[in-house]
């Protein structure tokens, strides 16, 4: 097998641990709560996979950790380091002033993602919903003013009052479209060795959702195509909720629940992290092969994963409410037994991280007169 390195076997020190990469074409589910290292520890092995595999990464990433997935640390291994910094990974930003900014483009979006964008039911709003299916494809190309003067031109109700209905809800103004221009859709079909799309600069709330849901049904629309690509979704909880409440929400956690059911055998394959097994739709958890557990204190949450997870031993996972920070139980078809492990070091540099408490300098530690 192809072993990914990740760190050593707890209980015996000296022994590396090691995961197969070739059982990565399964979903997978990673769960840890606050301070458990949880997002550094999915670091570890995202670089393993970049080191080792040739499989693409698209990394969704909610708060920044993974926007410096290319920039090595001073302790780092120099062969390693020189091989991750020839790696083509590619990383979009949200937010004013990116140097290369996440965009997408509305008229990609399949019509129920339109329409669940403007909030619209096809039958409560039939008529504006009509009138949004036969627009011109060109509707967002143009400039926000434009778009709209030309629905009120137009004379038609149904186009009057989808132009108030734009304006109200300020779609026209978010910063995520490209208005024609380049989308970060083309870019992941050209399978760039990874794709990191930082969401979380975005000023409305359902931004970052749209460019997740964006991409992901263009992956979807072309999966014929059997490219394989790991979809690595960190806070997945704000992607694909149990309960979704928005018609975004919903649009977004039903192609997830489709991707995590039949996306396999075309090469679509989930790595979902989040705190709290019950915060992910049951559909979707339900369909992960892998697990890495790392520490869980909540009782009901073990319960949960000993229920879902039947191939972790019920003793192990119960284990978890007592790891100390960067131990993680693992277990299912990507390693041999399951077996608890104290993950590695990082290679690169994790873009988020705490922040530090604001202390006071002890008696006479303080600036000079």
């Amino acid at each position: 097998m192809t072993a990914l390195t990740i760190g050593s076997e707890f209980e015996t020190p000296a022994r590396a641990a090691h995961l197969n990469a070739r059982k990565f074409n399964r979903h997978t589910f990673w769960c840890g709560q606050s301070g458990s290292g949880k997002t550094y520890a999915l670091g570890v092995v995202l670089e393993q996979l970049l080191l080792e595999t040739e499989l693409p990464l698209l990394v969704l990433d909610p708060n920044a950790d993974f926007v410096r997935m290319q920039e090595t640390r001073q302790a780092a291994h120099p062969e390693s380091a020189a091989r991750i910094a020839a790696s083509d990974v590619r990383v979009f930003r949200s937010g004013p002033g990116a140097s290369s900014p996440l965009k997408a483009r509305y008229v990609d979006l399949s019509p129920a993602s339109k329409a669940a964008v403007l909030q619209m039911d096809p039958i409560a709003d039939a008529e504006e919903y009509n009138v949004l299916l036969h627009s011109e494809e060109r509707a967002l190309q143009d400039d926000t003013a434009e778009v709209v003067r030309r629905y009120r031109a137009s004379g038609v109700p149904a186009e009057t009052r989808l132009a108030n209905r734009m304006e109200n809800l300020q779609v026209l103004e978010w910063d995520l479209w490209s208005y024609g221009g380049d989308s970060v859709v083309d870019v992941i079909e050209e399978r760039p060795r990874a794709t990191v799309l930082d969401l979380g600069g975005f000023d409305h709330p359902a931004e970052p959702q749209v460019a997740a849901l964006a991409v992901l049904e263009r992956l979807w629309a072309r999966r014929a195509e059997r490219k394989p690509i790991l979809i690595v979704i960190d806070e997945a909880h704000n992607l694909c909720p149990p309960n979704p409440r928005t018609e975004v929400e919903r649009a977004l956690t039903q192609q997830l629940v489709q991707i995590a059911a039949e996306g396999r055998k075309f090469g679509l394959w989930l790595f979902l992290s989040t705190q709290r097994p019950s915060k992910i739709h049951p559909n979707v958890l339900s369909q992960c092969d892998n697990l890495g557990l790392m520490r869980v204190n909540a009782p009901r949450d073990l319960a949960e994963l000993e229920e879902v997870f039947g191939f972790a031993p019920a003793a192990m996972i119960r284990q978890a409410q007592n790891f100390r920070q960067g131990q993680a139980l693992f277990a299912g078809g990507f390693i041999g037994e399951p077996t608890i492990v104290q993950m590695g070091e990082r290679l690169t540099e994790e873009g988020g991280g705490d922040v530090d408490v604001p202390l006071r300098a002890p008696e006479g530690e303080g600036v000079s007169p």
